[in-house]
This record gives structure tokens, sequence and C-alpha cells, in this order.
């Protein structure tokens, strides 16, 4: 068994500001990567992300898994970790809203997800479906992934400030679909909300949607 602190380490990297209200400056980034799933029938039915954890945090993590005195295989312990967090993230939607025009869009529930270690980060997929599959039709699909409270920076995957073609793509979409990554535009306000909370504050809930960027998925009739 993974001893207890590393459920609350695991807690901690991912959803330690949505669970106690934690400070509003990020305090760690994820590097986004998605692909919009699509069925035969031209439907979306599965945002299926990557999330590449900071280089501190991943070092953090992979030392304590390495310190647990349990005859578990780092594999073993790895997806431990994963259901851990897979848990975590549950009552938070998985830190994604997605909208179809002006509509939201309810998910399932995730049982596909990993926890790997690759180039000295760690790296949690899964696949997040939806509820229900959904035609685009003329409406865009757009989504946003974020954490509330805005801990933790969450940004595509990107080189010199240009998101990466692996950032968001799509998979099994018809020939009319195309994705764009929108950044984000916050109120200078919020930039201001955000820059002067010392550490010891508290943000207020939803902050961190105001700095989030948004994939935006359109296909024509």
């Amino acid at each position: 068994m993974i001893k207890t602190s590393l459920s609350a380490l695991a807690l901690a990297v991912l959803l330690l500001a949505a669970a106690t209200g934690a400070q509003a400056h990020p305090h760690g980034w994820i590097d986004l990567g998605v692909a919009v799933r699509f069925d035969e029938q031209g439907r979306v039915t599965a945002l299926e992300q990557r999330w590449r954890m900071d280089p501190f945090y991943s070092l953090v993590v992979m030392e304590e898994l390495a310190a647990d005195a349990s005859d578990a295989s780092m594999e073993q312990r790895l997806d431990r970790l994963g259901l851990e967090i897979r848990d975590n993230l549950a009552a938070q939607q998985y830190f994604t809203e997605l909208r179809h025009g002006q509509q939201p869009v309810a998910f399932g529930e995730v049982e596909n997800y990993s926890v790997r270690r690759r180039d000295d980060r760690l790296v949690f997929s899964f696949l997040l479906p939806l509820a229900t599959p959904l035609a685009p039709g003329d409406m865009p699909l757009r989504y946003r992934v974020f954490d509330p409270s805005y801990y933790i920076e969450v940004v595509h995957e990107a080189d010199d400030g240009e998101p990466r073609p692996q950032a968001l793509t799509l998979r099994g979409a018809a020939k009319g679909c195309s994705a764009r990554i929108v950044p984000a535009d916050p109120d200078p306000a919020r930039v201001a909300e955000a820059a002067q909370l010392d550490i010891d504050e508290t943000a207020e809930p939803g902050l961190g949607r105001f700095f989030a960027e948004t994939g935006e998925v359109t296909c024509q009739s």
C-alpha cells in the first residue's frame, strides 16, 4: 500500500487549491495536450487529455514514490497514484469545461487513465468521455481546462509561446472540421486581483477561468 502521505501529496499536486481555497498566483503548471475524438457518425465522443506536470512537482512525487517501503513495483505505484489523481479530480469535473455554442456539455466517468514518467516529468493521461456523443453541427465546440483557484496554471504545450501541433488534434473528424487554440485574454482587473494577493490570501472561486486558454473545434455541415 502507498502510504498516506503520498495520497496527500497527489492531492496537493493537482487539487490543493480546489480543496482548501489556496493562493491565487500559480505555484506550478501543467502542459496540456488534447485530442478530440470523433466516431464514425461524425460525433464528438471524448476529450483525450495529456497533462505533463512541471519538473519540480514531478521530482517531489517521484522521490516520494521511491521512498515508499512497500514491495510494489514502480509501475504499480504509478498506477495507484493515477487512481488517486483520478478520484480527486472527479469531484472537480477534471478541471474541464465544455460548451457547444452556449450550452454546457456533460461528461461521463473516466475509466481509462495512466501515470507514467517521461523525460523526468510525470504525465497523467486520461480519456474524458462525453455523457452523450455530440454532433457539432454549425455551432463551435469549446473547452477550457483550468484549476479554478489558479494555484496551478494549465497551458497547452508550446514552443516559444506558440502551441505545438500536437497540443490540440482531431481524431476521426470529417474534412470540414478544424481546431484552434485561443489565448487567454483576462480583464486587467483580474490580472491585478491575482497579482495583489499575498501568499497567505485566498482567491475567489473560479479565478482560474479568466486565465484559461480555449480550445475551439468547428465543423462545416
